[in-house]
């Protein structure tokens, strides 16, 4: 799937002081929340524009004015993860802008219609959700010095030692320590997976994004299998509890499964 076609935003020409940003492909019938608001301040009203099957979110903005700050971004988000949980959506990613809503409608809309279409299609009753899990440092922490009879001889050379005696010991062990971690993620990694099994998901496995993460993946699952999604990642939080604490996020817009290319022009 690609979905990244929409233009930087455009410079200001000829008295231009608006232009039009660029949420998600959506089917030709979604229709906004009547209270959902847009990037901006004030935050502006997010509207549909329509080509045969499909549809863009929109909404007006200046072109004066940056986009980036932190509300832009969750208003970004929030649009297209509320979206996500009623109709199949295309995220574009954050800061997609064309000129007018004809520029949507042509370039965007109609040059590339089939291709979205289809990659809607596939995405219909299905929604994205993010699964991690984060270990609890000392439970981590016990669990490889039991394992690792080096790492356990180096805890008692330093154990009531000044740092400056125990230097070389103390960045042995943090090695160590940082490569056990690292082998128990991929393990921890792939019971996640294991676990969902049935649920026949896509999946991404993310980077880490904390050097304590015992999993980070993204599924591609059914919406009317949240339930069973929501079942299978309780139990291994009661599985490792006390060990790691897990968490489930979602549903949201499929972004770790649309392809991602540089827009044209």
């Amino acid at each position: 799937m690609s979905t990244d076609q929409a233009a930087e935003a455009p410079e200001s020409e000829g008295g231009q002081s608006t232009a039009m940003y660029v949420y998600g492909i959506v089917p030709a019938d979604v229709e906004p929340e009547e209270h959902a608001k847009g990037v901006g301040k004030p935050q502006s009203d997010v509207a549909v524009v329509r080509h045969g099957d499909i549809a863009a979110l929109v909404s007006e903005i200046s072109v004066d004015r940056p986009l980036g700050t932190p509300d832009d971004l969750k208003a970004h988000a929030e649009l297209l993860d509320g979206s996500a949980a009623v109709a199949p959506v295309l995220p574009l990613r954050f800061g997609a802008v064309m000129t007018d809503a004809e520029a949507v409608e042509r370039e965007l809309l109609e040059e590339n219609h089939d291709e979205l279409k289809a990659a809607l299609d596939e995405l219909e009753g299905r929604a994205q959700f993010v699964i991690k899990g984060r270990y609890v440092e000392n439970a981590v922490l016990r669990e490889v010095l039991d394992e690792n009879s080096e790492a356990a001889r180096l805890r008692d050379e330093i154990r009531d030692k000044s740092e400056d005696a125990t230097r070389d010991a103390r960045m042995a062990l943090g090695e160590i320590i940082s490569q056990a971690i690292e082998t128990k993620r991929a393990e921890d990694t792939r019971r996640v997976i294991d676990a969902l099994e049935a649920l026949e998901p896509m999946v991404n496995e993310r980077q880490p994004t904390h050097e304590e993460d015992a999993a980070h993946v993204a599924v591609l699952v059914e919406l009317d299998r949240q339930g069973e999604l929501e079942e299978a990642v309780g139990s291994l939080a009661h599985e490792w509890d006390g060990r790691v604490e897990m968490t489930l996020l979602g549903p949201m817009a499929a972004y770790d499964f649309v392809m991602k290319r540089e827009p044209e022009g």
